[in-house]
Parts: structure tokens; sequence; C-alpha cells
């Protein structure tokens, strides 16, 4: 298993790689689904070391529909997984009886996995349990016109040691940015919701549904403007001393807004943000090294960062990536 990384830095020497177990019954929510395996295959294309493995496993293996139809190859769940991640996705029924996972749970909290739980998923776990925790409104309305006993949270997911219960749907995005986030950088995890068109990375006590507040990207408003002032000033950098004073704040205000939400440096982010569009420039255009350099604001010397950073040169990473050697698949099968 990959163990935990931050913000501070990358262990340029061994990168983790973290398996991450999608958990499906028949009737799987498909965006639930998605959420989970392209936020995540998005996060392999932006960083230099791509970080997830993933493995779609059921009770039985073989295939799985979803609602909508579509077909899925799965694994079987194992008595001894390795994952580090697990998802279980809900299917529209939570009194579906492949949904009852308490043991399957403790097979990957017993081995130090977190294991998240989506909508009806959860809804099942939180019945079964009789704890409390967060799911659908739907469901826990349904639960409750049942008068079944148990507390819904009516936030995005909450927390309970290593298991989570999440409301699903299209909050699954939030929940994986959130985990990419705490795994990565910040950067990335921005880099991520850009490419989705996530305008947005709420957290975990967000309410559902968003209710038509004010969207923002860390609940700060001084450190949302001074983000997308680096977003928008990518190939001539701008500097620090100017988004203050656009601001109306000081540096160390700034810094410490950077400290407190986002565990960075305003520098250390707004490199990384330009260093995560580089990698993106590699893998999916034929420009220049060099032209990539100055695209993203490094006037001199992007070789020697980029390497100093990602333990790679971006020659390198552009022709392993293009022959596909010694980097890890996104979809892996049981046994691997």
């Amino acid at each position: 298993m990959g163990g935990e990384k931050t913000s501070a830095g990358l262990d340029v020497s061994s990168p983790p790689v973290w398996t991450v177990d999608v958990l499906v019954s028949e009737g799987f929510v498909l965006t639930e689904m998605s959420a989970v395996v392209e936020t995540l295959r998005i996060a392999n294309r932006v960083l230099a070391q791509p970080p997830f493995r993933i493995c779609i496993r059921s009770a039985k293996g073989g295939q799985m529909s979803c609602r909508a139809g579509l077909l899925v190859n799965t694994e079987p769940f194992v008595d001894r997984p390795e994952a580090d991640f697990a998802f279980a996705l809900g299917n529209s029924d939570p009194d579906h009886p492949e949904l009852s996972m308490g043991r399957v749970i403790k097979t990957y909290t017993n081995r130090g996995a977190r294991v998240y739980l989506l909508a009806e998923a959860a809804a099942r776990y939180l019945k079964d349990q009789g704890t409390a925790g967060a799911t659908h409104w739907e469901n826990a309305a349904l639960l409750r016109e049942r008068q079944v006993l148990f507390e819904a949270s009516h936030a995005l997911a909450s927390e309970d040691g290593p298991v989570i219960t999440c409301a699903g749907m299209g909050s699954t995005i939030d929940i994986v940015l959130a985990l990419i986030g705490r795994l990565t950088s910040a950067a990335a995890q921005m880099t991520v919701a850009n490419i989705m068109l996530h305008e947005q990375v709420r957290d975990y006590s967000s309410l559902q549904p968003f209710a038509g507040a004010k969207p923002t990207i860390t609940g700060d408003r001084d450190l949302d403007h001074a983000i997308r002032l680096m977003q928008a000033n990518i190939e001539e950098p701008m500097p620090i001393g100017d988004i203050v004073a656009d601001l109306g704040i000081s540096t160390r205000s700034l810094e410490r807004k950077f400290k407190t939400f986002l565990a960075t440096t305003p520098n250390g982010f707004y490199r990384e943000m330009r260093l995560n569009k580089a990698n993106n420039l590699l893998l999916n255009t034929t420009m220049s090294v060099r032209e990539i350099g100055l695209a993203c604001g490094f006037q001199n010397g992007f070789s020697t960062l980029y390497k100093s950073v990602f333990g790679i040169t971006p020659f390198a990473l552009r022709k392993r990536r293009r022959l596909g050697e010694d980097m890890p698949t996104d979809f892996l099968k049981a046994g691997e």
C-alpha cells in the first residue's frame, strides 16, 4: 500500500501509488461510478507520477449492469483486500441485499483501508449499524418514513473513523477531489477540478442540496480571489506583492490563509499550478519543452526545476508516457 503524502513535498525517490477498489452491485449508479473513476483517472493524467490504480469489484465478479444498462467487468471481493481505499456505490435501492456489506467493509477497515459509502450504500450501512452519518436526502427521508431509527446528517459526508458515509450522486466528485487534495496537493486538486469544469470543491460539512449559496473555491473570499488571479496569470506569473495589493491585505495575511486552508505557501501553490499545466501540455501537445516552460511562466531552468520536483526530466516523462513504460495502469485485475 502507498503511504500518504502531503503538499509539503513529493518523495521523488519512491512516489506512492494507492490502490482504490470500487465496489458495485447490480443496478449501480453510473453517475457515481464516473465520478470516482474519471476523477482519479484525470488525477493520474495531471500528475507526473500517476498515483492511483483502480479495481472494480462485486460480490461474485463478472459483468455488472448499471441502471442505464451499461455493463462493466468486475473482479470478485477478496477476503484480504490490499486496497488503500474503497468506494461502495449506491444502486437506487437501499433495500438491495447486495448493499448489506458490513462484513466486506470490515475486511477493508481491518487492514487499514478507508471506506467511502455512497448514497444507498451509506443508507444501508447506517440502518444496519444503527449509527449516525450522511446519505442522500431522499434515502434519509425514505428511512424516516419507515420509522427507522438513525440520525442522518444533511451534510455531504460524515466521517466516523475509517468509514465515511456520503450523499453520493454529483457530490461524489467533491469527495474524490477532497481525497486527491489530501494525498497529493491543493494545486493538483484544483487542476483536476478545473479540467472537470467543477467550479468549487465542497467540503464534507457543506449542506445538500447546495441551495443556491454563492460558490467558493476554498470558503475564504480573499483566498478564492488570489487563486483566480493565479489561474489567469500562468504565462506571466503575477508577483505575490501585486496579488496582495489587489486584495488589499498583507503578504503575511495571504500566507496565513494559504497555510490554514491549503497547507502550503502562495509561491508553492502558484508554482505547482504552473507545473501541473506543464504536465498537461507535455502529454497532450507537440510543443517543445522550451515552449511549454515559457507558456507556464518559467523563463529559465524549467527542466531543472521540473526534475527537482518530480524526479524526472520533462523529456524523459514525455518519452516514457508515450511508450507506456514503467507507469502504473489505471485499472487492475485481481492479484496484480
